[in-house]
């Protein structure tokens, strides 16, 4: 009977599919070959013919492989779900896996600590052709699109276009209609687990959490405006919610999937979520990811009006010259598990996340303006979270946008939270990766983490870049803080060293992370 099953579903896929019999894939979901509900109860119709038996109309979708339908009907038995426990876990969250794409060709963990190790400038100019859509469209659209900062932290266009649909199980047809930044967000995930030694077939059906920050739907509000080309799938390929659900259907992941959107703080709000529910026991291992990609001029122009962006397309962080940041775009995953369980299975620790913690602007100088007090408190929360003396923060990777607002209210919170903690003549030394990629937004916060992470794994503290005199609004030495203008040597000592990560959100959503020291030291080589 087995055997007579099978061949009856092959032989009804193929026909849907005009595939081969032998195209066949007995692990793919019945809806990966286009079967419609309508499809699925007449298949359940024809099992029934062969079994004389009624079965539950659902069946199709509780099975929705021909492997475990089989299974199924023929009694034999499949692996039972996963088992929630009711505990959570104690202890710290170990990083075990990083996976990148980001301006300048940079491609790996080991691409991006080459560029931050040599002060490389990725930002470049939008490729060509990328908004050349939006200029076809009306003689007022070219003059909007001329007017628009072609500066920015731009991906090859191999990186925005290019994707395996087969190897992820996903049809050409679907594909085409995915926002990018799901296909991205895929790729990077895959890179993340392999960087981890974790085989993406031994989490199917585990309870492997994802949270992925994402601000950006340029994709989506194309797609639903382009009327006559709307069809089944264009809803799934241009959600926010499905960047994360579909990574976690990809792999089949069953702990929670939330795509996070706190503006710039999306990422490492991600990283908090995802901590969160490790401690809680809500999941064994978690995929945090951050994805921007800047498909259309519209929020660039929108920023550009608002005086946010830089004339000279250049983020400053701290500097004299700083003039408003750059966009960027790229894609950062970090794999997630419990310190206990990555030591007792022998996984690669990169570094330890000790606190995460998220708070509010509330009612500031305006819906977008900063305020240094919550800032200063959200710090404040988590260095004491951390059970760290704050006198002790190796380094802060700051927000760092190179706002000639934002800026000096983030120092005067630094300062106030952690700066003046400090022994006099020993500055806390802070810095921002947005001077080498730009301002990656929804991915923003996992960029400055993957920073911090490899510069506790090499010992070294990456240059800042474009700061040729200090921002004359910041009283560096009374706040206690020094920026990183040249390559510093960050040796492990007696005591653990430590980094703290921020990133603000322009509706007020804050978020903050610290970060100590693998347990023990690894051999160089292996993190690349």
């Amino acid at each position: 009977m087995t055997g007579e099953l099978r061949r009856l579903l092959i032989e009804r896929i193929a026909r849907h599919s005009g595939l081969s019999e032998d195209g066949v894939d007995e692990d793919r979901p019945f809806a990966a070959y286009g079967l419609a509900s309508r499809d699925m109860v007449a298949l359940s119709g024809d099992l029934e013919d062969l079994l004389d038996r009624t079965l539950p109309p659902i069946v199709l979708w509780q099975y929705p492989t021909i492997r475990r339908l089989v299974a199924f009907l023929t009694g034999a038995p499949e692996s039972p779900a996963p088992v929630r426990t009711a505990a959570g876990r104690e202890g710290d969250i170990a990083v075990v896996g990083l996976g990148c794409r980001l301006p300048g060709g940079i491609g790996s963990p080991a691409g991006l600590w080459e560029a931050l190790a040599c002060g490389r400038d990725a930002v470049g100019t939008v490729p060509d052709g990328r908004w050349e859509p939006y200029r076809r469209m009306s003689p007022g659209h070219a003059a909007a699109v001329d007017r628009a900062n072609r500066h920015g932290g731009f991906l090859a266009e191999s990186d925005v276009d290019g994707f395996d649909a087969e190897f992820y199980g996903i049809s050409p047809a679907e594909a085409a209609e995915m926002d990018p930044q799901q296909r991205l967000l895929l790729e990077v995930a895959w890179e993340a687990l392999e960087h981890a030694g974790l085989p993406a077939d031994r989490l199917a059906g585990s309870r492997t959490c994802v949270y992925v920050g994402a601000c950006g739907d340029d994709h989506g509000r194309t797609a639903l405006e382009d009327l006559p080309s709307i069809t089944a799938r264009t809803g799934t390929g241009s959600a926010p919610s499905i960047i994360a659900n579909r990574l976690s259907y990809a792999l089949d992941l069953r702990g929670p999937s939330v795509t996070v959107d706190t503006a710039c703080s999306s990422s490492l709000v991600a990283l908090h979520l995802a901590r969160t529910a490790l401690l809680a026991g809500e999941c064994d291992t978690a995929l945090v990811g951050g994805v921007n990609l800047l498909l259309s001029p519209g929020v660039t122009l929108n920023f550009a009006e608002s005086g946010a962006l830089s004339p000279g397309g250049r983020c400053k962080p701290f500097s004299a010259a700083a003039d408003g940041y750059v966009r960027a775009e790229g894609c950062v995953v970090t794999v997630l598990r419990g310190l206990d369980d990555a030591v007792r299975d022998g996984d690669r620790v990169l570094a330890v996340l000790r606190a995460t913690g998220t708070n509010q602007d509330g009612r500031s100088n305006g819906l977008m303006a900063p305020n240094p007090a919550a800032q200063e408190a959200l710090i404040r929360e988590v260095w004491h979270a951390s059970g760290l003396d704050p006198a002790d923060a190796g380094y802060i990777e700051a927000h760092g946008t190179g706002t000639p607002l934002g800026d000096p209210i983030e120092a005067t919170a630094l300062g106030a939270a952690l700066g003046r903690h400090r022994p006099t003549g020993s500055p806390l030394p802070i810095g921002s990766v947005k001077s080498n990629l730009g301002h990656l937004e929804g991915a923003a916060g996992l960029a400055g983490l993957a920073k911090c992470a490899l510069a506790l794994h090499h010992e070294l503290l990456p240059a800042t870049l474009h700061h040729a005199a200090p921002n004359p609004r910041i009283p560096f030495t009374e706040l206690g803080l020094s920026v990183v203008d040249r390559p510093v040597a960050w040796h492990r000592g007696t005591r653990p060293r430590t980094a703290g990560v921020s990133s603000f959100g322009f509706g007020g959503t804050n978020a903050h992370a610290v970060l100590v020291e693998a347990p023990a030291p690894v051999p160089a080589t292996t993190i690349n």
